[in-house]
């Protein structure tokens, strides 16, 4: 801590007792006092507002990989699952249509509602409302399924018919669309907008890169979440008996062509989903994400611009490539994190204590009775010094 003087000054000694006993009651301000270094600022201090920024964001470290160079995308991430720490991102919060990739805030919303031990009989009407030109698993009105097959139909077929009907189940297509949305603004994803459960286009719909990043990641701390999205094939039934138990089936594939290697793309290595997308709107949308040494990395992808059906799925590999690369290379440009919870409400012993959300004033600034009587202590003796030296300038001066 400096002190500047201030000219002539008389009672130099009850000014430094005056100044000392201030000193005890004020804590003083974090660095001001050179003792010991202030320890370092915690990952959480990222500027929130970054991601927000158009234009592409990482904070490389020496030795860190560049990007990669054959990204087209319109928005795109990479992020950390285990820590949430984004590690890089462009345009991450541009609100574009996400198709069927909303697939996972569904599955957010309605799988703990409907486990899939559960059966049900599928009905005409459940199926009425399905979408011309949507990809479907087909389901038939009147046969039982066991609930466990109806996901598989989400996650693997990306069936629109499945969702419809669990979206039935649910308590209906509106209370879905409207859990769906509660559900996405409590995760912290602000950029969607829930029109139609199953991402079929719709005015107004829209999620971002950084949205389904959260969606992706929270779904993987769930275990049929998680054992959904990393499926690569099935049987599916085609008849079923009244306890859902199929007579005949067929096979289902999964249409993340990173989990089945299809279409010369290859299987990616420690693949485990999440989800994949394509309409006329939206163009082509992906989540992927990876486990590798121990490490789990989730890339997002929104409709690159060139490359055909193929890009998506090539993009995210070399967004999971560059991330697996970058370990210990890179500082976070952001987080997937959830929004603190709110801070609790002064103590009632209390009533006086002011509470400004987000402020830190000096009454509430944590500093313990060692460290304030410590930085008290070193303040009177640099006053008192200080006016000894005064005391020493007047003897020689006879100012």
């Amino acid at each position: 801590m400096s002190i500047r003087s201030s000219g002539r000054r008389t009672g130099a000694g009850a000014a430094a007792l005056a100044i000392g006993a201030s000193v005890l009651l004020v804590p003083t301000a974090a660095g001001t006092s050179h003792a010991e270094p202030l320890p370092p600022r915690p990952a959480s201090s990222v500027d929130a507002s970054l991601l927000h920024r158009s234009g592409t964001h990482v904070r490389a470290r020496q030795g860190a990989p560049a990007l990669p160079d054959d990204l087209s995308a319109l928005s795109w991430l990479v992020a950390d699952v285990g820590t949430g720490a984004v590690l890089a991102a462009h345009d991450a919060h541009r609100r574009l249509p996400p198709a069927s990739t909303l697939k996972t805030l569904f599955a957010l919303t309605a799988l703990p509602h409907l486990p899939g031990s559960g059966r049900h009989t599928v009905t005409e009407a459940e199926l009425d409302e399905v979408p011309d030109g949507s990809s479907t698993v087909g389901l038939s009105a009147d046969h039982t399924y066991r609930v466990a097959d109806l996901w598989r139909g989400v996650f693997l077929s990306s069936g629109n018919d499945a969702v419809h009907v669990l979206a039935a189940m649910n308590g209906g297509w509106d209370v879905t669309s409207a859990q769906m949305q509660a559900k996405a603004r409590a995760l912290g994803a602000r950029d969607t907008t829930v029109v139609s459960p199953d991402g079929f286009d719709a005015e107004g719909q829209a999620s971002s890169a950084f949205d389904l990043a959260v969606f992706g990641r929270t779904g993987l701390a769930d275990p049929a979440f998680a054992e959904y999205a990393a499926t690569a094939d099935a049987q599916f039934p085609g008849g079923t008996l009244a306890d859902g138990s199929p007579t005949w089936t067929y096979g289902i594939e999964n249409t993340n062509r990173l989990v089945t290697g299809q279409d010369g793309l290859g299987r990616y290595p420690g693949i485990i989903g999440v989800k994949n997308g394509y309409t006329s709107q939206a163009g082509f949308t992906l989540i992927a994400a990876a486990r590798r040494d121990g490490r789990t990395l989730l890339a997002t992808v929104m409709n690159p611009q060139w490359g055909g059906a193929n890009a998506v799925y090539e993009e995210a590999r070399s967004l999971l490539d560059w991330g697996f690369a970058a370990a210990g290379h890179v500082d976070p440009v952001g987080s997937l994190a959830p929004p603190a919870t709110p801070p609790a409400a002064p103590p009632a012993t209390d009533p006086a204590d002011p509470v400004v959300a987000g402020a830190v004033t000096p009454d509430r600034l944590h500093v313990g009775a060692p460290m304030l009587y410590g930085l008290s202590a070193a303040f009177l003796a640099a006053v008192a010094a200080l006016a000894g030296t005064a005391v020493l300038r007047r003897r020689r001066t006879g100012s």
